[in-house]
C-alpha cells in the first residue's frame, strides 16, 4: 500500500494523511524507512514534495497535516505555531482511570543516559506541557482516554498518561506496557485555513485497537 492509498482529504493546498504505527516522519539516522523517504507517493499531480506540518512518533498512527505550496505552509505554520490546531488523540492505558475528566499542567525536561538513552519526564523547570483528558471507557483492567493537547511537546501524551493518569500506554515501550503495537491513534485534526473555512479530519481506529472501536 502506498502512502497515496491513506490520504484523508486533499485539494490543492493540503494533504492529510493517515500516517501508519511503526513508520517514521523523519529519516531515521540509522537509515530505513519513512515518511520522508516516500513523499515522492504523495505527490499527486504536483511537481513539489509536500511538507508535512507537524510530527507524529514513529509508532503513533493517524492525522498528518502536509502543505503542498509554499503559501500555504507558511499559514500553517503561522497558526501550528499560535497554537490553534486542535488534535484529538485516543489512547489505551494499562490501568483503570478514576476520575472522568481533567487537565493535566506538568512541564517536561529531557533526561539521558548511557545506558537508557533519552526520555522526557517532568521537570518542574522544564518547558510548558498542557493536556485535557477525557476518559471514554474501562474495560479488563484499561482505559479507553481522549487526549487533547494544549503544547506541542515531544512525547507529551506518553509522558502525562503515566506520570499524570499514573498509567503508561498500552504497547509504549518507553513509557508504558511494552508488548504489542503502541496504542496512541492521533484521531483527529481541526485548523483553521487562510480562505476562512476550516479544516477538520478525522482518522479511523487501526485494527491494532481491536475491542475498543465500538466504544470510541
Amino acid at each position: 500500500m502506498t502512502l497515496e492509498d491513506r490520504i484523508l482529504f486533499i485539494d490543492g493546498e493540503v494533504i492529510v494523511l493517515d500516517k501508519p504505527a511503526g513508520l517514521p516522519v523523519d529519516a531515521p539516522r540509522r537509515g530505513g524507512d519513512s515518511i520522508e523517504a516516500r513523499l515522492h507517493e504523495l505527490l499527486c499531480g504536483y511537481k513539489r514534495l509536500p511538507t508535512p506540518m507537524h510530527r507524529l512518533d514513529r509508532d503513533t498512527s493517524g492525522c498528518l497535516l502536509f502543505a503542498r505550496h509554499k503559501p500555504a505552509r507558511q499559514w500553517f505554520q503561522a497558526e501550528l505555531e499560535a497554537g490553534r490546531m486542535d488534535k484529538r488523540y485516543l489512547a489505551v492505558v494499562g490501568g483503570e482511570v478514576a476520575e472522568d475528566g481533567g487537565t493535566i499542567d506538568m512541564p517536561l525536561g529531557k533526561i539521558s543516559s548511557a545506558d537508557a538513552g533519552w526520555r522526557m519526564t517532568y521537570d518542574q523547570q522544564g518547558k510548558s506541557a498542557v493536556t485535557d483528558w477525557k476518559r471514554l471507557a474501562v474495560k479488563d483492567g484499561s482505559s479507553l482516554v481522549e487526549f487533547r493537547p494544549k503544547t506541542g511537546r515531544t512525547h507529551q501524551i506518553r509522558v502525562h498518561a503515566r506520570e499524570g493518569l499514573g498509567h503508561g500506554i498500552v504497547g509504549d515501550r518507553v513509557y508504558g506496557f511494552p508488548g504489542g503495537p503502541m496504542l496512541l491513534h492521533a484521531q483527529s485534526i481541526a485548523i483553521a485555513r487562510k480562505n476562512g473555512t476550516r479544516l477538520e479530519v478525522a482518522a479511523p481506529l487501526p485494527e491494532h485497537f481491536e475491542g475498543w472501536t465500538d466504544v470510541a
